[in-house]
């Protein structure tokens, strides 16, 4: 069998892409594929951490646009993320994976606390690693918490796996039917371009610390373990041409 292209991975998990086609909420055949496909690169000896979004069920942004306070907003969209991290790891230990929760919030009766050393021992031990909680910050998104914490273990990679499309294109192609899709991009040209790949810090977060980042669709099973490999799939984003 051939080696993967990567050795230790982020992969971002929008909390949409939880929901499935109901939009909202956990689907548990959504869960069970994303445990399926997480095992297959753990059995390819991937180290494997994963960050979840929690759009699914709550988004700070949208209670702010209604009149609450952003903080609140935001810590309540952290306790989402927290909700998916957990289903996410029943799903993987369900396969026989072991899965260690790392909150950014405490909550030790039902998660570790994030410590850096330890989260990469999990990770030398082939546990995988889900960083729950965003960064236990308001006003930063899970996009950063995933460059953040990609630098902070050193990850070689982050694949951001999509719900709806398989890649980055040049308009919404759910809007716009000449939208046409990009092979390869750089962290300048998205932030110039302004192309709603990961909000502006966690664009620069990964460009100053040179990683590179996978778009592609989760829909599509087995395109976890084609990322990894280093097949052309998707749209890559690097900090240079």
């Amino acid at each position: 069998m051939p080696d993967a292209a990567y050795k230790r991975v982020i992969l971002k998990l929008s909390g949409e892409a939880l929901a499935g086609e109901q939009g909202y909420g956990i689907d548990p055949n959504v869960i069970a594929s994303i445990a399926d496909q997480i095992k297959e690169i753990v059995e390819l000896d991937v180290e494997v951490a994963v960050v979840v979004g929690g759009g699914n069920i709550w988004r700070g942004l949208s209670g702010s646009s209604q009149g609450m306070d952003r903080a609140t907003a935001d810590y309540m969209g952290m306790l989402a993320t927290i909700m998916n991290a957990l289903a996410l790891q029943d799903g993987l230990e369900n396969v026989g994976v072991p899965t260690r929760v790392q909150t950014s919030i405490e909550m030790r009766q039902v998660a570790e606390p994030y410590i850096r050393r330890k989260a990469i021992r999990h990770l030398e031990k082939k546990r995988v690693v889900i960083f729950a909680a965003g960064t236990g910050n308001p006003y930063f998104s899970t996009d950063t918490t995933a460059a953040l914490r990609a630098a902070e273990i050193e990850a070689e990679v982050i694949l951001m796996a999509k719900n709806k499309v398989d890649g980055v294109y040049t308009a919404d192609p759910s809007l716009d039917e000449s939208a046409t899709k990009y092979d390869s991009l750089t962290f300048l040209e998205v932030l110039n371009k302004g192309l709603g790949v990961m909000d502006s810090t966690a664009s620069s977060l990964c460009m100053d610390n040179h990683i590179p980042l996978i778009v592609f669709a989760i829909t599509e099973e087995g395109n976890i373990r084609r990322a990894v490999m280093g097949e052309k799939i998707g749209t890559i984003v690097k900090g240079d041409a």
